[in-house]
């Protein structure tokens, strides 16, 4: 830098704020500003001074009701060119301001206790960490989803540059690492509330904690090195553009300057309190602190202050009081701080291989996706994935599949007889189409025949033939208590002929009581019996008499209770299948979209099972969904349906699953353009790119370039 003087020196000391400055970022425009934020409910946009060293006030701007604790800037969009600045208080809301207005453009609202972080992403999304030990994700006005799982106030948040990865660092000691709105990894390590976090690239990131250390992270779960200086609570920490170079401050009344891992200057302030920080494209430091002055801080020889401002900083650093009871360290003993070896400590692996595991693996199965399955089940690093891959392959050559047949087999009697759900014409065979249940689909023209889908996707072949007689044989092993006699025998076989329409006859209360009754056999042998409520469950009578108001909560507990990712997999077939079917008529609509909360966040566990037909039903649930929340303008609904889609994307190898949720995602995001927005947000773009090249079959591929074109 021309007329780099080596060490930082004041630049100037600004006036303004009349209590403490509790945060401030750098300002999109004008250029070199800045906007902070204070206690005295302000916030102010800074501009620099053409004409000396220093800044001008050139907004103040009120729109909150109690102190301001945090502020950032969102990105400039074609609606507004400059930006839009965002600040969180203590009166539990969030302020969006243009830069040429002092009043609110409108306000967030939502949180229930301090705003206290805020960090904005690309599309206009916006992330804010609250003492209500929530972060929300809000694109434009609208609150799109809630990250819950922390378990006290989350201090500070971050968006990543790759798109769908958040952070949060919570009073609970720990940093949470989210994509698409799902906890992906917790951080551990820091031994008090982590107070601010910074990004150094799409890989690695900072953290700062009252613990009074700076840790350096990667995303798949290292700490790469813990750095100690600080001698109280850290507060805030700045990364410099361009490296990993940063800055600190904290309750120690210091700013830090930390370069290639050391600390290389330490400016102290006349405050106690120095709670805010951010770098400046030119590398100058601009901090806040609790005598309401924001302080620049400048390496270069033509923009320092004056002597004159130099002496008088100097002198009123001199006449600071310092508690005389702790010194600068508040509460910690300088004792038990680490000494200087530690700097030089290259840091602690945090997330590590360390107890031996189990790794179930059938000849049969894919090693990647084993891989993949067994380190996700026991929260271990992804960087593993290659190393565990190699060990099942090296350990399982020569040897021959038992069973290449990814079918279910009965439980009990094998192959070849009664498979839940199946038919003598799957539902999930490869050349039916799966909407239309015709022959294999050939493409004329590049013509959008997939979505918006208009009704529901259904499952409705079966036997029911083979259905009664598992349930018959099943009935005669069964505990005495739980027998059905023989006469309930007769009833469930005239539901299944009077909702199969194989009858004339109308569902009566006597079939579906007794169908309640069968549906409440234990775990092991339940399943004929919600395949029977798989198909029932699409009558206008029997959807009405379980979704309607009377019963409906007790139908969906029931049902989810079956959802259980350590369940069997029949189960988790079948209920997953019942709940899409309910959406043929206007009740199971009505109750389904009532609770889809619940259901959605029970649903999405059944991902982590290699099953397809498993996976094939829980993409039609996400799509039957997406098909509802089409016709209504309900985005937290539409947030939570793409979180899934994102999720699931990852997850699930069938071409079939891949499809429906392709569709799905096309519904979700059709005719709305803050679901594109937020879609984009959420990296679903890049995860689906991939299946443009797939060849067979060719719907998987048209499909994605119809949605990519949305995109």
């Amino acid at each position: 830098m021309a007329g780099d003087g080596g060490a930082y020196r004041l630049r100037c000391s600004l006036l303004g704020h009349e209590q403490d400055v509790r945060g401030i970022t750098q300002g999109f425009f004008p250029e070199g500003g800045f906007v902070s934020v204070s206690r005295d409910r302000t916030a102010r946009l800074w501009t620099p001074d053409g004409l000396n060293r220093g800044f001008t006030e050139m907004h103040c701007m009120r729109g909150h009701s109690n102190f301001v604790s945090c502020v950032c800037i969102i990105p400039p969009s074609d609606l507004y060119p400059r930006g839009l600045i965002a600040t969180g208080g203590n009166d539990h809301n969030i302020c969006i301001f243009t830069v040429d207005n002092t009043a609110p453009l409108y306000v967030l609202k939502g949180h229930k206790n301090t705003v206290c972080s805020l960090s904005s992403g690309k599309f206009g999304t916006l992330l804010s960490g609250s003492w209500d030990t929530t972060a929300k994700v809000w694109l434009n006005d609208r609150c799109m989803m809630t990250l819950q799982g922390h378990t006290a106030a989350v201090w500070a948040v971050k968006i990543l540059p790759e798109h769908g990865l958040m952070l949060t660092g919570s009073a609970d000691k720990t940093i949470k690492l989210w994509k698409a709105g799902r906890c992906e990894r917790t951080f551990t390590g820091h031994e008090d509330c982590v107070r601010g976090l910074a990004i150094l690239s799409e890989m690695e990131f900072l953290s700062c904690s009252n613990d009074a250390s700076v840790r350096r992270w990667r995303i798949s779960g290292e700490c790469l090195h813990v750095y100690y200086g600080h001698t109280n609570y850290i507060y805030s920490v700045s990364a410099f553009p361009h490296c990993n170079d940063f800055v600190t401050t904290g309750e120690d009344r210091s700013l830090r300057i930390w370069k290639q891992g050391e600390c290389t200057q330490t400016i102290r302030l006349p405050a106690q309190s120095v709670w805010c920080c951010c770098v400046l494209d030119n590398d100058d430091i601009v901090v806040g602190a609790s005598d309401g002055i924001i302080r620049v801080f400048t390496k270069s020889l033509e923009r320092t202050a004056s002597a004159e401002e130099i002496q008088a900083f100097e002198n009123e650093l001199s006449q600071a009081s310092i508690d005389p009871k702790t010194g600068d360290l508040g509460d910690i003993n300088a004792d038990d701080l680490p000494g200087k070896e530690h700097l030089k400590d290259p840091g602690k692996l945090c997330t590590i291989l360390g107890p031996s595991y189990k790794l179930p693996y059938n000849i049969s199965d894919d090693p990647w996706l084993t891989a993949y399955n067994f380190l996700q089940k026991n929260d271990l690093n992804p960087m593993f994935l290659d190393q565990v891959a190699k060990f099942i392959i090296d350990n399982t050559k020569g040897q021959a599949p038992l069973n290449t047949n990814t079918e279910f087999s009965d439980p009990f009697t094998g192959a070849g007889r009664y498979v839940p759900g199946s038919s003598s014409l799957s539902d999930t065979a490869p050349a039916a189409d799966p909407f239309t249940g015709m022959g294999a689909y050939q493409s004329a023209k590049a013509e959008n025949i997939y979505f918006p889908k208009k009704d529901a996707v259904t499952f409705d072949q079966a036997n029911p033939t083979q259905i009664l007689g598992k349930l018959k044989e099943l009935n005669s092993n069964a505990a005495e208590e739980q027998k059905l006699t023989e006469d309930d025998l007769i009833i469930l076989e005239k539901l299944l002929s009077a909702t199969c329409n194989t009858s004339a006859e109308m569902p009566t209360a006597q079939q579906i009581q007794t169908l309640w009754k069968a549906i409440n056999w234990p775990e092991d042998i339940v399943f004929p019996a919600l395949d029977i409520l798989r198909l029932s469950v699409r009558h206008p009578i029997v959807n009405e008499n379980f979704c309607g108001e009377e019963a409906h909560m007790e139908f969906i507990h029931l049902l989810l209770k079956f959802l259980n990712p350590q369940g069997k997999p029949a189960n988790q077939l079948l209920a997953l299948r019942a709940l899409c079917n309910c959406f043929v008529s206007q009740a199971g609509q009505k109750l389904l979209m009532e609770q889809r909360d619940e259901i959605m966040t029970q649903a999405i566990e059944v991902k982590s099972g290699n099953n397809k037909n498993v996976h094939i039903a829980l993409a039609t649930l996400t799509l039957n969904y997406a098909v509802c929340l089409h016709k209504v303008n309900n985005i937290e609904g539409k947030a939570q349906c793409l979180s899934v889609i994102s999720t699931v994307m990852e997850v699930v190898k069938d071409l079939e699953a891949v499809f429906r949720l392709l569709v799905a995602l096309g519904t979700l995001i059709s005719d709305d353009k803050n679901a594109v927005q937020l879609a984009k947000s959420l990296g679903v773009d890049s995860q689906i790119k991939k299946y443009v090249s797939v060849s067979e079959p060719a719907k998987v591929k048209e499909c994605c370039r119809f949605v990519l074109n949305l995109l």
